[in-house]
């Protein structure tokens, strides 16, 4: 093959993982929505959730391949397009992830009743937007090796934190007030558990696209601190 073709090639198969990254992106911060309505009482959304799953494994898959194609036959692989290959490589993990949590939450809603669940309909719908726009966001910032964007999904995280405490101090509420809703406590409070666990790993994905720009792979809160102090 000569060095056109090969190259040909090359480029082709980056083509490839950047648009079925893109895809599985879009795929997992659906499913965290579609999570989220599941959480609230919407059984069509949950079985849509669960039925997703050869979708992800068909895409997962052809990421793998490409990514460990390229790493294996397009040498030497330096610089940028190194980082590029490695970082989807391991983002692929963080986003399937995702994408089993949110089937572990729509099977874990199928034992809470419609009057538990609606009791922290606010919270799970705002938890589950935030952590899906934060995966969202990761993917593009790591598509377009954009380091402020992946600093806002960083700091974005915050805000699922602080609703999940929300979820928390309302579930004890219950619990103090006698409230029958306070006997899914365990499974109300692990969808909540479940959603702030997706914007961490969200974060995970910033993190690589942070190191897509900089080469440097290091825990995102980290990587926000050295910034600021070489402002």
């Amino acid at each position: 093959m000569s060095a056109a073709a090969t190259r040909s090639k090359f480029t082709k198969q980056l083509d490839d993982i950047e648009e079925f990254l893109n895809r599985l992106t879009e795929k997992c911060a659906s499913d965290v929505r579609a999570a989220g309505l599941a959480a609230t009482g919407d059984k069509g959304a949950a079985e849509g959730v669960m039925a997703g799953r050869k979708n992800e494994d068909r895409l997962r898959n052809a990421i793998e391949e490409n990514c460990l194609d390229v790493m294996l036959l397009q040498q030497p692989l330096i610089g940028e397009d190194l980082r590029f290959v490695s970082g989807a490589f391991r983002i692929v993990s963080d986003l399937t992830h995702i994408d089993g949590m949110t089937r572990d939450i729509a099977f874990l809603v199928e034992e809470i009743p419609a009057k538990a669940s609606k009791k922290l309909v606010a919270e799970f719908t705002e938890m589950s937007e935030c952590a899906a726009a934060m995966v969202e966001q990761a993917g593009a910032a790591f598509a377009a090796s954009d380091v402020e964007g992946a600093q806002r999904v960083v700091e974005e995280d915050n805000r699922v934190n602080a609703l999940y405490d929300d979820v928390e101090k309302k579930l004890v509420g219950l619990i103090r007030d006698g409230k029958s809703s306070a006997r899914y406590l365990p499974e109300l409070l692990m969808v909540a558990k479940y959603f702030e666990r997706i914007g961490d790993l969200a974060k995970r994905v910033a993190a690589w696209a942070i190191f897509r720009v900089t080469g440097e792979h290091v825990v995102a809160e980290k990587a926000s601190q050295q910034r600021a102090g070489e402002q």
